[in-house]
């Protein structure tokens, strides 16, 4: 049952990101003529260039790059990109006929498309799929990188937004960078939604087996002991690490300073945490 929900939640984040993602395209980027990345930054960047309409041109790259996801990500992750790469572009047509004056400051149609951009490429990815365009390139350095999607998207959208150096002005270009950087940051905050949002919590204190009791009776956590060597007194340490979630911070802080003043901790988040206690996969 879990798991044909998952596939009807997984069609309907793809509906909607390609929509939001065609919205953002359709009402900021095209019809102020802001330089951004993805397909749509492309075939502004180009236009001039090639004098090929921009939306034909987004057509032509979504195309080519659905190929390359083909060969580099596989079978099952080019059917699901199938329907982006035939959704997208059916969205952004027919969004294009409403008869809607979009004609705005250049700033606000950069930051607001940026954000509309990110938030449905961050709804695809979630899915596991793409919107067929120029995210597919990132998407394909991450697998074999292990490094952020994201941190790609913004190399190769600032290399599209570049490229409009040939044919636009330093301001435009300059508002290409807004956009992007809108985008980048709406994708990470998208990324996040459904994850756990906790604390790794790291104690030094001579007091840990009275902290490791509070932690296993009353927050009813778990931890581990690391055995380490204080590098200037050159002492042996018992170190505790824990990972909690937000909410049982404070008392856990609370705690530790009463049992020992001078404890030290060290407190990072976590987005993800799967075990006994938070998700189970």
């Amino acid at each position: 049952m879990k798991q044909y929900q998952d596939k009807i939640t997984n069609a309907l984040l793809l509906v909607l990101g390609n929509f939001v993602l065609a919205c953002g395209v359709t009402f900021f980027i095209l019809p102020n003529n802001i330089l951004s990345g993805g397909v749509a930054g492309v075939a502004v960047a180009l236009y001039p260039i090639l004098r090929v309409e921009p939306r034909i041109m987004m057509n032509i790259i979504i195309g080519l790059a659905f190929l390359m996801g083909f060969v580099f990500l596989g079978k099952k992750f080019a059917l699901k990109t199938l329907a982006s790469s035939i959704l997208y572009p059916l969205f952004v047509n027919l969004l294009s006929l409403i008869p809607f004056n979009a004609t705005l400051d250049p700033l606000i149609a950069s930051l607001f498309g940026g954000i509309f951009m990110g938030i449905g490429l961050g709804l695809t990815f979630k899915t596991g799929a793409s919107t067929g365009g120029m995210d597919i390139p990132p998407l394909i350095l991450s697998r074999y990188t292990g490094v952020r999607v994201s941190v790609y998207i913004f190399a190769v959208d600032a290399a599209t937004v570049l490229l409009g150096f040939h044919s636009y002005t330093l301001n435009q270009v300059l508002m290409g960078f807004i956009s992007i950087y809108a985008s980048t940051k709406a994708i990470d905050k998208i990324s996040l939604i459904g994850g756990i949002d906790a604390r790794q919590v790291t104690i030094i204190s001579d007091e840990y087996e009275s902290i490791l009791d509070y932690l296993h009776n009353n927050i009813d956590r778990g931890s581990t002991i690391i055995t380490a060597r204080g590098g200037y007194t050159q002492d042996r340490k018992e170190i505790v690490m824990t990972v909690i979630s937000k909410k049982q911070y404070n008392d856990l802080e609370k705690a530790v300073l009463s049992i020992d003043s001078e404890a030290f901790l060290v407190v990072s988040n976590a987005t993800e945490v799967h075990g006994k206690g938070f998700r189970t996969v």
